[in-house]
């Protein structure tokens, strides 16, 4: 679950449920806007801690209904990320099919692949004791 603030957008509660592997992988999510996000912030904080802040500027382009976010993630780097929304009740194997032809396109090897979401890499990288400059 994350709470995500962006200029130019309301806040928003986004809840996902998806697989950490590294690999092409369904997901859904819920997203609820927010009117008090400092308030809503505060309650999780207590209620549940913070495990991480991402930080990031996203770069997005849509090709055939496939979002492709290049996104520059504080501490972390860059990383390219394709996402084809599919309808529910819908055939998955044609999103399945355009995510691999844009990752053949762009000669990303499965090896590439990042399984965590940018919080759970920030969060391992800050237990190792690896700050956001790399050492």
């Amino acid at each position: 679950m994350k709470l995500r603030e962006e200029a130019g957008s309301s806040p928003r509660l986004i809840a996902y449920r998806r697989p950490d592997r590294a690999e092409q992988r369904q997901s859904s999510f819920r997203i609820v806007e927010v009117e008090d996000a400092e308030g809503l912030k505060e309650a999780l904080a207590e209620a549940l801690g913070i495990e991480a802040v991402v930080v990031k500027e996203r770069r997005l382009f849509i090709w055939e209904g496939v979002r492709i976010h290049l996104d520059e993630v504080e501490g972390l780097g860059g990383f390219i990320e394709f996402e084809a929304p599919v309808p529910a009740g819908a055939d998955l194997r044609t999103g399945e099919g355009q995510v691999r032809g844009l990752r053949d396109a762009f000669e990303i090897a499965d090896a590439d692949l990042v399984g965590e979401s940018y919080c759970d890499l920030i969060a391992n990288r800050a237990a190792a004791g690896v700050g956001s400059d790399g050492g």
